[in-house]
């Protein structure tokens, strides 16, 4: 780890805080992600070595614990009062960053946005009961990327990068993936994103009325606790759930 070779408490954190995927990291631990697995697929693009590595780092500074599962088979990935005490850091970038940082295209991979809003952000309320099988495309990337799927069980999502079995009763393409963050970020209406021509529904209509009932509005400029509020499966530590903006 290099150091910048003050004594300046800002200089120390830095040197601990400021390695590349490292606040990517500790955010997926913070809010409730336990699994070596999990950590990973909120953090695409990271190498599962890089992320071993980081995960061990921020285990020496004390920021987090690693302790074997019950069952014997992996580990699991928890912070310390250190690590939970980030959060309020946490909040505060999230502010910034919604006031300051500008949405590029290359910060809208659609991915990634569908993934956050499986994991956070759906109101799971409002999904069907039954079996549900959605596929969305992203003509803009390539290959494999252009792809993924949310399956929809008993009120249960998962994010899926392969056909997870069953019909596709509704296709999402995502011709303009910054359209689909804004809308995901609660900045546009669905049915302005559809008249663009932004994003396309096929399929079932009544399925094609829900999905857009289903967003919580993740990170979203009138969200007083930047989405991080328990009601996922996932439980954030105490903080992220309570301490308003």
């Amino acid at each position: 780890m290099r150091t910048y070779g003050q004594y300046c408490p800002i200089a120390r954190s830095s040197e601990l805080l400021g390695e590349r995927w490292t606040m990517i990291i500790l955010r997926n631990i913070l809010v409730g992600f336990q699994t070596f697995n999990e950590i990973a697929d909120g953090a695409p693009g990271l190498s599962r070595g890089l992320l071993s590595k980081r995960l061990r780092e921020l285990e020496r500074a004390g920021i987090i614990e690693i302790r074997p599962k019950p069952d014997g088979h992996g580990s699991i990935y928890e912070p310390t009062q250190a690590g939970r005490e980030l959060s309020e850091l946490m909040l505060v970038l999230e502010r910034w960053g919604r006031r300051w940082a500008e949405l590029k295209p290359e910060h809208a991979h659609p991915g990634v946005v569908l993934w956050a809003w499986a994991s956070f952000f759906l109101d799971r309320d409002r999904l069907p009961r039954r079996r549900v099988v959605i596929r969305f495309e992203y003509p803009t990337l390539p290959g494999p990327a252009r792809r993924s799927w949310l399956l929809i069980e008993a009120r249960d999502v998962e994010y899926c990068l392969k056909h997870p079995g069953g019909e596709e009763e509704l296709i999402v393409v995502v011709h303009d993936p910054q359209a689909f963050v804004r809308w995901h970020m609660g900045q546009i209406q669905w049915r302005d994103a559809l008249r663009s021509g932004a994003i396309e529904v096929t399929g079932s209509p009544e399925l094609a009325r829900a999905l857009p009932t289903w967003n919580r509005h993740g990170w979203a400029a009138d969200d007083p606790r930047a989405g991080y509020d328990g009601s996922t499966r996932h439980e954030p530590v105490p903080e992220l759930a309570d301490t308003p903006t």
